[in-house]
């Protein structure tokens, strides 16, 4: 979890971001868990209740310090999408919960944030139709689940073929990619299809969840993009978010990099990017 704050602060550092462009989570009003995840799973993961075989799916051992803190994760994306229909971008510092289904966790998620944040749109009127662009690489099979039988939120996953999850769910478009992929072919695949898949889709909002376990160092990635090929990958969704002007919520997601720094460095691109193409 370290990775959070030393990102936090190397912005601050290098001047990148400053202490007024941060703002500060909270807990959620429950309502908005419950348009996307089934009550009594949330009541059970509130309440430490939950049965101890969808527990041990998670992969975490469950306190509450634990769930509060996957709680105000979602809260993160949930202001984050005020910000960005405010200023066309928003990051979300932690989030990309995406192994959450509707009425279990798995995979050290718990609560899906940004499909929290997409019905939390709806709900309020905000955006009708939302694309869901998941880059990490693991599927987003959660994100999938969720999304199944639901026309108004597009789910593009594009993930390692040979990876968690081994049985996956079905998005709406699955780009699976064989080991040891590298830049060139990844951006490839990637600017053949976004930006046609936005223009067929004509979505109101955009989710990316700009995972950074592509990169070849990843302990449990399996793909080889550098750090710049990932920066590069970065630039080819926010860019298109912006020639389109449409808004964009991003979640960091994973990044299991042996090197905490080649981590922080590869989720602060991110970030470096937001800054260069929207401000």
């Amino acid at each position: 979890m370290g990775k959070y704050e030393f990102l936090y602060q190397q912005l601050l550092h290098e001047g990148t971001c400053t202490e007024e462009n941060f703002f500060e989570p909270e807990i959620p009003n429950n309502k908005y868990l419950f348009l996307t995840h089934d009550p009594e799973y949330v009541s059970d993961l509130m309440n430490l209740t939950l049965d101890q075989r969808i527990a041990r799916r998670i992969g975490f051992p469950l306190n509450e310090l634990l769930i509060k803190r996957e709680i105000i994760i979602a809260d993160g994306t949930i202001k984050a999408c005020e910000y960005a229909l405010k200023n066309r971008i928003a990051m979300n510092i932690a989030g990309g919960t995406h192994h959450a289904f509707t009425n279990k966790g798995e995979g050290f998620c718990m609560l899906n944030d940004q499909a929290i944040g997409a019905r939390y749109l709806q709900h309020k009127n905000l955006a009708d139709k939302i694309l869901i662009i998941d880059l990490d690489v693991h599927q987003g099979n959660g994100t999938a689940e969720i999304f199944k039988d639901d026309d108004s939120v597009f789910t593009f996953s594009m993930h390692g073929k040979k990876n968690y999850p081994f049985q996956k769910e079905k998005s709406n478009l699955d780009i699976p990619l064989e080991d040891g992929i590298q830049d060139e072919e990844y951006h490839q695949i990637l600017k053949g299809i976004l930006p046609k898949l936005i223009l067929e889709h004509n979505p109101d909002f955009i989710f990316y969840l700009s995972g950074v376990d592509v990169i070849e160092s990843d302990k449990l990635g399996k793909l080889s993009l550098s750090i710049q090929g990932c920066k590069e990958r970065d630039r080819i969704v926010l860019q298109s978010c912006k020639d389109f002007n449409i808004p964009v919520v991003c979640s960091m997601g994973g990044g299991y990099s042996k090197d905490i720094n080649i981590i922080v460095e590869a989720h602060a691109n991110t970030f470096r990017l937001a800054q260069d193409i929207f401000f």
